[in-house]
């Protein structure tokens, strides 16, 4: 049976000073996490009370292994409550965890275990725990990378009195990797201050967390909208969570929905692909057993937010109940524990429909004409109470509303630092403490509007063009292509920028694939005044991030070695 909805005691939304702190009061009480399997079964239903017993046995076990207070300990994030206890036996032994990766489903045990030791190493890790259908994996990464301890939870020895560590707000409380950190990792150190300041914000003024409600996510909890929002955010809040692995969401996506429906969850959030995808899967299928009336706050997050999946699916899902006003837009990031925004809650997806061409060229955020080449962006709310935004030009100035430049952003929830790596954080954090997120963006009426990424953006003959753009006119006009089917950039050639457009195609049909390359081709000259070079690869041949977003950086660096292995040959 599921824990209950109901705290059964007063509600506090993030009022501690700590993260066992804010636990050891929810153990009080009857609600806790639970955990279902690939097929939508409860796995387990983890009382926060019997959470936090486990994790203090666990954490005398852990100091009994010959780690001490401060020393890393790398977490492979199966969703399960082992994965719960150990993560909260860490912050009992005053240990580091950090959040690992499982295996990409065709990424095969070799580039695994050679990214495992990367990240091992980054984090200058001193265990390994994993789940126990993993040993023969774990067993392989240590041959690899020697650790102090390697194995799962019943690997560990008996408690041997060990007194637990005094933990205070700046004590370390775990250690973040970003979705894209597999070649050059690079972990954020988040501090129990941070990470409670977050949480505050989230719940409180962000999500404004009721006791009636009940958090569900298929999020992977080596992600920081994984971790902090579905795991730890709720337990600061005394909220029930229901969870299930990111791989029963990608086999039946709809099995979300229908356990949100059946569980009675109020909060859930998703990268626009998620709710796409659910929209395509239930184009055919009945929805009378569905019930999402119950779903206050449908967050959007994770990706650049795409309205017409939005607006889809809030017409598909309507006859079960989903109200399109319980969308919720916001923007964060990792070194911000994770949010900066959220957007006002009951007023749906607000959007601005820009002059395309403006932008580009003059980084204006104008409203774009029925004539002009126009594309809509959500707005994504106003900071969060505590933390601030700025827009600033090339020369580092602070930018009005309505003109777009790089974001920055600071408050009490930011990072002091990339862990031992102080080039990296010198490059991110000013010396007065504000961050550049490396995203581009504007602020219209104190909300901030997301346009890009900084190191995403294609430069050309002067014109700012968002690869964003070229992708999605692509994916929607063309006749058999999906969300992630195609990957744009740019790539030196010749003194200048060429445009290169990757194209995913399920097709070996020469006729088939030759007018698909053709059709891109001219689509985006007409639409959008780019000649591109456009290559066909295979289907699932484009790289994606562990989160199943697409890696633009990777499809980027590989194209770029796959042409300098012809050239050798």
């Amino acid at each position: 049976m599921i824990t209950p909805t109901a705290p059964g005691r007063a509600l506090r939304r993030a009022d501690f000073s700590t993260l066992i702190e804010a636990l050891d009061y929810a153990a009080g009480g009857e609600t806790g996490l639970n955990f279902h399997g690939l097929r939508g079964e409860l796995a387990e239903a983890l009382s926060y009370a019997d959470l936090r017993r486990a994790a203090r046995d666990l954490a005398g076990r852990l100091l009994a292994a010959g780690l001490t207070p401060g020393d890393r300990v790398g977490l492979i994030a199966e969703t399960d409550g082992d994965f719960a206890r150990a993560f909260f036996a860490c912050q009992y032994a005053g240990l580091i965890p950090a959040p690992l990766p499982l295996p990409a489903p065709l990424g095969g045990r070799v580039n695994y275990i050679e990214q495992m030791a990367r990240m091992l190493d980054a984090a200058a890790a001193d265990a390994l725990l994993g789940p126990q259908a993993m040993a023969a994996w774990v067993s392989d990464i240590a041959a690899v990378r020697p650790l102090r301890f390697a194995g799962g939870l019943a690997d560990l020895p008996a408690p041997a009195g060990h007194p637990l560590p005094e933990i205070t707000p700046d004590s370390p409380c775990y250690l973040q990797f970003s979705s894209g950190s597999t070649r050059f990792p690079t972990g954020v150190l988040v501090t129990h201050r941070a990470l409670m300041a977050n949480a505050l914000a989230i719940t409180r003024d962000g999500l404004q967390v009721k006791a009636e409600d009940r958090a569900f996510s298929w999020l992977p909890l080596y992600h920081d909208m994984g971790l902090v929002g579905f795991l730890l955010s709720p337990l600061t809040a005394q909220m029930s969570a229901d969870l299930m692995p990111t791989g029963a969401f990608v086999r039946r996506p709809l099995l979300w929905l229908d356990l949100m429906g059946r569980n009675g969850a109020t909060i859930s959030y998703s990268p626009t692909f998620g709710y796409e995808l659910c929209a395509r899967r239930a184009e055919n299928a009945s929805l009378e057993a569905y019930d999402l009336s119950r779903w206050r706050i449908a967050g959007l997050g994770g990706d650049m937010i795409r309205t017409k999946p939005l607006r889809d699916f809030a017409a598909r899902f309507a006859a079960a109940g989903f109200d399109p006003q319980a969308y919720v837009a916001s923007y964060g990031m990792a070194e911000a524990t994770l949010a900066l925004t959220m957007a006002p809650l009951g007023r749906g997806l607000v959007t601005e429909r820009l002059d395309v061409d403006r932008l580009e060229r003059d980084g204006v955020a104008a409203s774009g004409a029925p004539s002009t080449r126009a594309r809509e962006f959500a707005r994504c709310g106003p900071p969060l109470p505590g933390h601030t935004l700025q827009i600033r030009g090339e020369r580092g100035e602070v930018l009005p509303e309505r003109r777009a430049g790089r974001v920055f952003a600071r408050g009490p929830s930011l990072m002091t630092g990339y862990f031992r790596d102080s080039d990296a954080t010198a490059r991110a954090l000013t010396a007065d403490g504000w961050l550049d997120t490396g995203d581009i963006g504007y602020l219209s009426e104190g909300e901030i509007v997301l346009t890009g990424r900084s190191k995403d953006l294609i430069i050309l003959n002067g014109r700012n063009i968002w690869p964003q753009d070229l992708e999605w006119t692509a994916e929607a006009e063309i006749a058999g292509l999906r969300s992630g089917d195609v990957a744009a950039f740019s790539v030196p050639a010749d003194g200048e920028e060429a445009v290169i457009v990757l194209v995913q195609t399920r097709s070996s049909d020469a006729e088939t694939r030759q007018k698909l390359a053709v059709d891109v081709t001219d689509l985006l000259r007409q639409r959008h005044g780019v000649e591109a070079q456009v290559n066909l690869v295979g289907g699932h041949a484009l790289p994606q991030t562990s989160s199943g977003k697409l890696s633009r950086s990777r499809a980027k660096a590989e194209y770029l070695a796959g042409l300098a292995e012809a050239e050798l040959a």
